[in-house]
C-alpha cells in the first residue's frame, strides 16, 4: 500500500478544499468521507439546501406582493414535493461535483468513516491507511437541548427541517440565531404560523446590536413572531399536538405554547467522538473543539484540525480558508488566515451581514472609534425594488480605519464583500467613500454610509 503525504477526514467544505489544494501543490492525498456523498453538513444538509429552500419560498411569498408592481396573479398554488424536488437536484449535482473535482486533482476518495489507531495511520473499516499527515476535517453537528428528543419527526433539528413533508400550521422555532431564522422564514413564506423563542433578550446573539433590531423588525413585518428571554424547559406530546413549557428567563414565571412541530436550532457542535483522540492524546477543550496552534497543528505531530471542529467561527468559508491555510503551509508556503476579516452572512430576507468588530464590542474594550450609517429608505434602487429595509452600518477609528461593517438590507451578503476587502487591504472610508459606485445601484448605501462617518453624507 502506498503511502500518502496527506490524509483528510471529512470531505465537508474545508476537508475537500484541503484535499484539492494539497493535490495542487503536489502532495499524495486521500479523503475520507463516510456519508455517502461528499461536501458534509454544509452541503447536504446545511448551507445549500436551506438556500434553495430560501429561494424557492421568496419566489412563492413574492407573488402575494406583486399588485403593488401592477401584477395580478391569479390560481397559484404551492406545490412542496416539487420545491422538495428541486432542492435536492441542486445538492445532488453539486456532491457530484466535488467528486469530478477529486477525480481532476488527482484526490483518492475513500468512503468509509474513520478512526486514527495511531500517527500516522487512518483506519476505514476494515483496512489501515498509512500518511505522513492526517488533517481532521470532520465538522459540526446540531446541538441537542437536554431534557428534549430530536425524533425528527415531530420535533427536528435543522436536518430534518429541510424535510418536512407538510406545511406545519404552527413550527416554534428555539434558538433566534442564523438556522433558526432561516428557516423559520421559509416555512413562515411557505403558509406556517412562526414563533421564534430565544432565551436572550435579543435575536442573532453576536451581531451587532443595532442591526440585528432593524433584522427584528423586518422579520416581524414578514409573519416571523417572536419570543424573547424565554427558555424551554419541556415538551409534552399529545394526540392534540406539542405543548412547550417555557420559563420566563429571571421572572419565575411559565408560559405554554402549542404547536404542531417544533425546530430545535441551538447551535452546532465539533463532531469528533469515533477518532480515537482522546488515545492519542490530542488535547481537546471542555467544549469539545479540538485545540491547535496557528498552524492548525495539534498537540500530536503530524495531526492538524481545521474548521467547525476547532475553536473559531463555524462557517463554511472559515473552514475553507483553514484548509487552505494549513495545507500550503504543510507544502512549506506561507498560509494564513485574517478571522477579524470573515464575514457572516444570515439569508434571510433582508439578509443581515456582518465582518469585524461589533460597536458592543468596540465600547467594551474602550476603544475610539467613529459610525457611519446609510439607510437603504433613502437608496434609490432599493426604493425602485421595494426593499427599503434596514441599513449600512461602518465603524472605524478617529482616522478612519475601518474596524467593522454591519448590513441589514437586501443582498447584504453580496455587498459585505467591498468593504471584507477594503478591511483585508486596509482601505479607509475615505478611499471607499472616493470609489466611484455605479447608479442607481444598492452598493451605493455602503459609499453613503463611508461619507457618514466623516461627517459627508449627501443623500442622508
Amino acid at each position: 500500500m502506498s503511502l500518502y503525504d496527506l490524509i483528510v477526514i471529512g470531505g465537508g467544505p474545508g476537508g475537500y478544499v484541503a484535499a484539492i489544494r494539497a493535490a495542487q501543490l503536489g502532495l499524495k492525498v486521500a479523503c475520507v468521507e463516510g456519508r455517502g456523498t461528499l461536501g458534509g453538513t454544509c452541503l447536504n444538509v446545511g448551507c445549500i439546501p436551506s438556500k434553495a429552500m430560501l429561494s424557492s419560498s421568496g419566489k412563492y411569498e413574492s407573488l402575494s406582493h406583486l399588485a403593488g408592481h401592477g401584477i395580478a396573479i391569479e390560481g397559484a398554488r404551492l406545490d412542496l414535493d416539487a420545491m422538495m424536488a428541486r432542492k435536492d437536484k441542486i445538492v445532488g449535482d453539486l456532491t457530484k461535483g466535488i467528486a469530478f473535482l477529486f477525480q481532476k486533482n488527482g484526490v483518492d476518495l475513500i468512503e468509509g468513516w474513520a478512526s486514527i489507531p495511531a500517527v500516522g495511520k487512518v483506519k476505514v473499516g476494515d483496512e489501515i491507511h498509512e500518511t505522513k499527515n492526517i488533517l481532521i476535517a470532520t465538522g459540526s453537528e446540531p446541538t441537542p437541548l437536554p431534557g428534549v428528543e430530536i425524533d425528527e419527526g415531530d420535533v427536528v433539528s435543522s436536518t430534518g427541517a429541510l424535510t418536512l413533508p407538510e406545511v406545519p400550521k404552527h413550527l416554534v422555532v428555539v434558538g433566534a440565531g442564523v438556522i433558526g431564522l432561516e428557516l423559520g422564514q421559509v416555512w413562515s413564506r411557505l403558509g406556517a404560523k412562526v414563533t421564534v423563542v430565544e432565551y436572550l433578550d435579543r435575536i442573532l446573539p453576536g451581531i451587532d446590536g443595532e442591526i440585528a433590531k432593524l433584522a427584528q423588525r423586518a422579520l416581524s413585518k414578514r409573519g416571523l413572531k417572536f419570543q424573547l428571554g424565554r427558555a424551554l424547559k419541556f415538551i409534552d406530546r399529545s394526540d392534540e399536538g406539542l405543548t412547550l413549557t417555557l420559563d420566563r428567563v429571571g421572572k419565575d414565571k411559565e408560559e405554554q405554547l402549542v404547536a404542531d412541530k417544533v425546530l430545535i436550532a441551538i447551535g452546532r457542535r465539533p463532531v469528533i467522538r469515533g477518532l480515537g483522540l482522546e488515545a492519542l492524546g490530542v488535547s481537546v477543550n471542555a467544549r469539545g473543539f479540538v485545540e491547535v496552534d496557528e498552524r492548525f497543528s495539534t498537540s500530536v505531530e503530524g495531526i492538524y484540525a481545521i474548521g467547525d471542529c476547532v475553536p473559531g467561527p463555524m462557517l463554511a468559508h472559515k473552514a475553507e480558508e483553514d484548509g487552505v491555510a494549513c495545507v500550503e503551509m504543510l507544502a512549506g508556503q506561507a498560509g494564513h488566515v485574517d478571522y477579524n476579516t470573515v464575514p457572516g452572512i444570515v439569508y434571510t430576507d433582508p439578509e443581515v451581514a456582518s465582518v469585524g468588530k461589533t460597536e458592543e464590542a468596540l465600547k467594551d474594550a474602550g476603544t475610539d472609534y467613529i459610525v457611519g450609517k446609510f439607510i437603504f429608505m433613502a437608496n434609490s434602487r432599493a426604493r425602485a425594488q421595494g426593499e427599503t429595509d434596514g441599513a449600512v452600518k461602518v465603524l472605524a477609528t478617529p482616522e478612519g480605519k475601518i474596524l467593522g461593517a454591519h448590513i441589514c438590507g437586501a443582498h447584504g451578503g453580496d455587498l459585505i464583500a467591498e468593504l471584507v476587502l477594503a478591511m483585508t487591504k486596509g482601505a479607509t472610508v475615505a478611499e471607499v467613500a472616493a470609489t466611484c459606485h455605479a447608479h442607481p445601484a444598492m452598493a451605493e448605501a455602503v459609499k453613503e454610509a463611508c461619507l457618514d462617518a466623516m461627517g459627508r453624507a449627501i443623500h442622508a
